[in-house]
This record gives C-alpha cells, sequence and structure tokens, in this order.
C-alpha cells in the first residue's frame, strides 16, 4: 500500500486542478468497478455492487485536492506573488518549495523583516523560480501550485505534502478492492474542491441521494508537545468522529462504526475536532438529509507541507470500512 499512497501524494493537484490525481485514482480502479463516470465538478465517481436483501445506498467519500497557492501579481524582476488556495498558513511558506500545474518549480521567499523572528504576512511572500525578468518568467497570473515534497517513510509513520487527503484516496481504494461481497450498493466518490468549500461531495451527494453517507479524512492530532487538546494520538488507531466545526455526526452512525470495530477487534478512537470539517457536512445536507458519518485517520501537522500519519492507522482504516461494508446495516 506504500507504493500507492506514495503515487498519490507526490501528485499535484491543487483544489480545481486535480486531473493528475483523478488519472492515478482511475488506473487503480477501472478494473474493480462495476461503473466509472466524471461528473461536471471532476468528481471521480465509482459504483460497486447492487442492493440485495434489504441494502443501502452507500457514498463514501475523500477529497482528491491539496491546499495551493495562485499567483496573482509577476514583477519586473520574474519574483511572483500569490494568494492561497484553502488554509494555507503564512508560518508554513517561508523556505518551501512549490511545483505549478504546469511544471514549473520554485521556492517561496520574503521581504526582510523588522525582527528576525518576526512571521512573514503572504504581502511579504513571494515566490522565486530562477527568472530574471516578467518576461522571462514561466508562470502567468492565474497560474496554480501546490508544496512540492517528496514522500518519506520512516516505517510506521509517514511525512509528505497532501496526506490531506490523499491518504484517504488510498483507503477508498484499497477498501474497494478489499470488499469482495456487499448487500449494498457502494459509491465511492473521489471529490473536488474539498478545501475551498466541500464543492465536489456537495454535487456529488445531491446527484447519489444515499441512503448513508461516510466519509474519511484525515483529523487533528493531540499527542505533540504543547500541541491542541483533544484525545487523539497517532498509532491509536482510526478516529470516529463525533463532531467537527462543521457537523454534529448521525449517533446511529457512530455506533455502527464502533460496533464494527469492537466486532473485528480493530483499536478506535473518538473524535471531537472544534474546528474544520469534512465531505461528511455536505452529504448530511443533501436534499432531504442523509445519516451521516466519518473515518478520520490522526495527522500531525495537517495543512503544512510535511503532514505525518501512522501506517498502522491507515491499514486499520481499511479493514474497519470493508467490515462495515461487508454486512448488513441497520441505523438504530
Amino acid at each position: 500500500m506504500k507504493e500507492l499512497i506514495r503515487k498519490l501524494v507526490e501528485a499535484v493537484g491543487p483544489s480545481g486542478y486535480e486531473g493528475a490525481v483523478r488519472d492515478l485514482v482511475r488506473s487503480e480502479i477501472s478494473d474493480s468497478v462495476g461503473e466509472l463516470r466524471v461528473d461536471a465538478m471532476g468528481n471521480l465517481i465509482a459504483r460497486k455492487g447492487q442492493r440485495q436483501n434489504g441494502g443501502l445506498r452507500i457514498m463514501l467519500s475523500a477529497h482528491m485536492d491539496e491546499i495551493g497557492v495562485m499567483a496573482t501579481h509577476i514583477d519586473e524582476n520574474g519574483f511572483v506573488r500569490f494568494t492561497t488556495i484553502g488554509g494555507v498558513h503564512p508560518r508554513t511558506c517561508f523556505g518551501g518549495r512549490v511545483q505549478f500545474v504546469n511544471g514549473t518549480r520554485g521556492l517561496i521567499g520574503g521581504e526582510r523583516t523588522d525582527a528576525p523572528d518576526k512571521i512573514h504576512s503572504f504581502e511579504q511572500l513571494f515566490i522565486d523560480v530562477g527568472a530574471s525578468s516578467r518576461e522571462t518568467c514561466p508562470v502567468k497570473v492565474g497560474d496554480i501550485a501546490a508544496f512540492d515534497r517528496p514522500m518519506i517513510d520512516l516505517g510506521d509513520r509517514l511525512i509528505s505534502k497532501a496526506m490531506d487527503d490523499r491518504i484517504a484516496c488510498a483507503v477508498l481504494i484499497e477498501t474497494l478492492r478489499a470488499i469482495k461481497k456487499s448487500p449494498h450498493e457502494l459509491f465511492f466518490v473521489f471529490s473536488t474542491q474539498e478545501e475551498v468549500g466541500l464543492r465536489g461531495a456537495t454535487t456529488a451527494a445531491y446527484a447519489i441521494d444515499p441512503d448513508l453517507g461516510i466519509s474519511v479524512d484525515v483529523t487533528l492530532s493531540g499527542d505533540t508537545p504543547k500541541g491542541v487538546k483533544m484525545e487523539v494520538a497517532l498509532g491509536k488507531g482510526p478516529a470516529i468522529k463525533v463532531r467537527d466545526g462543521g457537523m454534529l455526526a448521525d449517533p446511529r452512525v457512530v455506533r455502527l462504526m464502533v460496533a464494527s470495530a469492537e466486532k473485528a477487534g480493530l483499536p478506535y478512537q473518538l473524535e471531537v475536532l472544534e474546528g474544520g470539517t469534512t465531505d461528511a457536512r455536505a452529504i448530511q445536507m443533501a436534499r432531504a438529509g442523509v445519516p451521516s458519518g466519518c473515518v478520520s485517520i490522526p495527522c500531525r501537522y495537517v495543512h503544512s507541507p510535511s503532514e505525518m500519519v501512522d501506517y498502522r492507522d491507515v491499514q486499520q482504516s481499511v479493514q474497519l470500512l470493508t467490515a462495515l461494508l461487508s454486512g448488513p446495516i441497520a441505523l438504530e
């Protein structure tokens, strides 16, 4: 599974420009599904199986996009000023490397600050692509880039940009492959533009009109020195979302996930995230409403160029979803 993860996280796919990631996912799953289509928003939607014996129509969603930057101005010396795509923080930018969708690479520099320990504002940052003038700069206004980092394999711990949410794309791919028989009609959605407003999942959920919705995404961890205070840690199993900043998970779905984990003998954590949300919010609010929940993968340093997950949590997420989806489901 690690090689699949590497290919996914190292691909360039900021919000709205997920084509390279979509092609990767399509090549991995095309032989394992009954139907595969791309909708108007660029979501890749794979259908597997048919409803039988009281089965449900279930939508699972993991987003393909990643945070990034967009060029807003190129000065006379070829330096590129930029705005953000999604939740980019100035403190993680300076000295970072980026790759534009057109292949151009560069690094983020900054104007001299009043104090050496002062964090640059976005207005003080720029991208240096090695150009000497506006005319020789290979970047145009409106060009978009993602952070440029290779994956590092530390054994149980994996580090890369775009773990949010390519790691969940890998989980859905492996789950899709692992399920051999299910009474449910399963829709695996690899969604677009989550980082800028859950846009792909919103339209996909409207079209699918599921009976049950499950997103797979990363969540913060509370296991670093003086970090956020929450009962989620790397290496202690998938986190079952109870709430986040955008939704309250359906209690019936929480109980279903807990029961599935316990029956399968899998470790799990309960997640209460005070800020941020996932595709589950969009699914939950679709049409007349959908019972929804989320399987979260604990992640350190979210929305930085170096996000860290535990490989065991990733594998156990696949096992949890496979167990949950392979048998009958009663929401009670």
